[in-house]
């Protein structure tokens, strides 16, 4: 009898510990930078990036930046528009040259931004 509830009392305590340690973590959270999209367009414009790793950062929506958003939603609507599917398996670019100069302009636009708000005012 004493070798029983020593083990249900082993038992007990470690699912008790592991339903405390679940109870008390937070869920992991990825918070997409202006970097994380700068470093993204970049390697698409060098034809680096896979168009798992594209449809897996543009197709997670930024809640934390508005403005990010919207530049996410134009890069999505970019590889609808001008993307098509198994380019890169074939060699080719993700996106066409139309949509390689507007997602070049996309990304200077970002870039412009990003440095207008990293600079301190002089004020």
């Amino acid at each position: 009898m004493a070798l029983f509830l020593t083990v249900f009392l082993v038992c007990l305590l470690i699912i008790g510990g592991m339903v405390a340690v679940l109870m008390l973590s937070r869920t992991p959270r990825y918070r997409t930078e202006p970097e994380h999209l700068l470093s993204l367009f970049d390697r698409a414009l060098e034809s680096r990036v896979g168009e798992t790793e594209w449809n897996a950062v543009i197709g997670y929506p930024i809640r934390h930046d508005d403005y990010l958003e919207g530049v996410r939603r134009r890069a999505q609507r970019l590889m609808d528009e001008h993307g098509r599917h198994g380019r890169v398996a074939r060699g080719k670019p993700l996106l066409d040259d139309e949509g390689q100069a507007e997602l070049a302009a996309l990304r200077d636009h970002l870039a412009a931004r990003t440095e207008l708000r990293r600079r301190p005012s002089r004020e």
